[in-house]
């Protein structure tokens, strides 16, 4: 199945804040299918550059007409692991502005086979990166109810943690849980009728993909490494989709705004741009539903 067309977020707010130079040296550490990337290429002149990196292969594979251009390189990695490419590139400590968009996108959520929706039927892999690590199915098969509970109720702020839990426990002993449609129904049947609207299986999808790719753990390990990449007057976007992902952002620029206390003086060596999240207008909200959760945070390397 091809994949949707994916509409980049806050992109007129991202453009804005990163506050282009022609001739800068941006990062966007997480490609998608080249949104942001396609209009911060139009604004660089020719002097400028852009680097990519995404560690889903099927955005390696969107980035090849981006290739064509000599002022933009792409590397399928992941984020947290990319100092050794940011020091090859000779651009640690020289970055004007890096991206951070934080989630899954669109194409993802809309390809059945990549098992992150259970709006249809597919397999349960679930895996930013399909060529390493377990799938959604996998890990299922293995992990121990308390680890699975713990999953829910951490990632995905399942109240109903235990009961799920134990159901699909239940439901692996008869016959392995393979598919989407599979652990969608098993929740379902799980999770108390509340008249809420969204999907009782929505939170139980997001905490097992959350697991599967240890998001969280990569915007901890990455935000210090792409902060310590900024050149003075450098800025740092990050764009969050749910309050685990915006807190972890909220707290790490918080404290890096915070005064140094050496015999250097007390200036901060990096600010706030922006003290409360930046939200999609409501045109854009419109538009694409899937914004709607979304807020930018802006640090600022001092100058």
């Amino acid at each position: 199945m091809e994949p949707a067309a994916h509409l980049p977020v806050l992109l007129a707010e991202v453009i804005e804040l990163l506050r282009l130079q022609p001739n800068g040296i941006y990062l966007d550490c997480t490609f998608g299918r080249g949104g942001h990337a396609r209009e911060i290429l139009r604004r660089l002149g020719a002097g400028g550059r852009l680097l990519a990196f995404d560690r889903d292969q099927d955005a390696a594979q969107a980035s090849a007409e981006f290739c064509l251009d000599p002022r933009f390189s792409f590397t399928h990695i992941q984020f947290s692991l990319s100092r050794a490419v940011l020091d090859a590139q000779g651009v640690w400590g020289q970055l004007d502005g890096v991206l951070m968009d934080f989630g899954v996108s669109s194409p993802q959520l809309n390809v059945s086979e990549r098992g992150f929706s259970f709006q249809s039927d597919g397999p349960l892999d679930m895996r930013m990166d399909q060529t390493s690590g377990c799938t959604g199915a996998q890990w299922l098969a293995l992990a121990a109810q308390v680890d699975i509970e713990r999953c829910l109720f951490n990632f995905g702020e399942e109240r109903h943690g235990r009961r799920v839990a134990r159901r699909i426990c239940a439901e692996r002993e008869r016959e392995p849980i393979q598919t989407t449609a599979q652990l969608a129904a098993i929740v379902a049947a799980a999770v108390p009728r509340s008249g809420e609207r969204i999907h009782p299986a929505t939170r139980t999808f997001q905490a097992l993909r959350i697991q599967i790719n240890d998001e969280l753990g990569e915007i901890e390990r990455g935000l210090p490494l792409m902060r310590g990449a900024l050149a003075p007057g450098g800025r740092l976007c990050a764009i969050s989709f749910h309050s685990l992902e915006d807190r972890i952002v909220k707290r790490y620029f918080r404290d890096s705004a915070r005064p140094a206390q050496d015999v250097f003086g007390s200036a901060p060596a990096f600010r706030l741009i922006t003290r409360k999240p930046t939200y999609p207008s409501p045109e854009e909200a419109a538009t694409n539903p899937r914004a709607r959760s979304a807020r930018l945070r802006v640090l600022e390397r001092a100058a």
